[in-house]
């Protein structure tokens, strides 16, 4: 545990590693043996991984989560240190197993995540989550509705409810569902949330709509204040009470894979936030952080510093790629 300072990003959610595989073919499961490029192990989890490139940004970062006294947890505290993330509410729990997330990569740069339902991810609960972490934080960052299943809706307005009480931001990520759930078990939760950040995918799941002005509106009504859902090769788009906007992508990107992606995208945006950048260049500062994750292996293989991205803003402006 590393002593206790004050942060500007307190994140909250899943810390563990993942083992990418890669490449991979669809057929993969028919061989009897298989060779790949490449295996790796990285740091994973959106938590971990927003906290590390809000960090490389230039923002102080507190991570809440829970991981197992294991070796893997070993490579996690030891990435934390390295990147000066605040780990003083890091819980080690010896009854817990650190998680490795396998990502098999297809050559088309998706890819698919086998987990560990006895590990970490699954396991972290309301009461790995001291809430006295968000003092003097700006924003918290709940990492990923739905990613660990048993901080489920009624533990997301318990936090939201302390976050307001800070007078702080919420920002949150969302994915798919594990257990079933749907809008209802969240609905109260998305009432404190000043910033979405849903994919299209993820969105359209969650609400049963197929565009992306009727699903931004479903979460509107829900009381979400600024719903901000990645569209893929055409950016993101916004939507609020005072209108909407779509944002374009970083036009030269060249894709290897797309783990990371929305946890870069996510860290962009609440690095300008933090910088008091518009609702437009806070979006563009997410594009363009997604773009450099996905040119690498593993989430946070891509942004290394701040002027990494300075750089990518700065020709996205130049060539107006908005």
């Amino acid at each position: 545990m590393s002593e206790m300072k004050n942060c500007e990003v307190v994140v909250v959610g899943g810390s563990h590693t993942d083992l990418q595989i890669f490449t991979v073919d669809r057929d993969l499961f028919d061989a009897p043996s298989y060779s790949v490029q490449e295996m790796l192990l990285t740091v994973g989890g959106d938590s971990l991984n927003e906290s590390t490139i809000i960090t490389r940004l230039g923002h102080s970062v507190r991570l809440v989560s829970c991981i197992g006294d294991d070796r893997i947890a070993g490579v996690v505290l030891d990435h934390c240190k390295e990147n000066g993330i605040d780990t003083s509410y890091v819980k080690l729990d010896p009854t817990k197993t650190t998680s490795i997330n396998v990502g098999l990569i297809f050559k088309d740069a998706e890819r698919v995540f086998i987990n560990n339902r006895a590990g970490s991810i699954w396991t972290l609960c309301p009461d790995d989550i001291n809430l006295d972490a968000l003092a003097g934080g700006k924003i918290l960052s709940f990492a990923s509705i739905f990613n660990n299943p048993l901080l489920d809706g009624r533990f997301m307005v318990k936090l939201f409810k302390r976050a307001k009480e800070e007078n702080m931001l919420i920002c949150a990520d969302i994915v798919s569902a594990k257990n079933g759930e749907t809008l209802e078990d969240i609905r109260e939760g998305l009432s404190y949330i000043d910033y979405l950040f849903p994919n299209i995918e993820e969105a359209r799941k969650l609400t049963g709509k197929e565009d992306v002005r009727e699903i931004a509106q479903i979460l509107l009504d829900c009381g979400v204040k600024n719903v901000v859902i990645k569209i893929g090769k055409d950016g993101c788009y916004i939507r609020n009470k005072d209108g909407e906007m779509t944002v374009g992508v970083y036009k030269h990107c060249k894709p290897i894979e797309s783990t990371g992606a929305g946890d870069n995208f996510a860290s962009g945006f609440i690095a300008g936030l933090l910088e008091g950048k518009s609702l437009h260049d806070c979006a563009v500062m997410a594009n363009c952080a997604a773009s450099i994750a996905v040119e690498h292996i593993g989430a946070v293989a891509g942004l290394k510093e701040r002027s990494d991205l300075d750089e990518r803003v700065r020709r996205y402006v130049e060539e107006g790629m908005q």
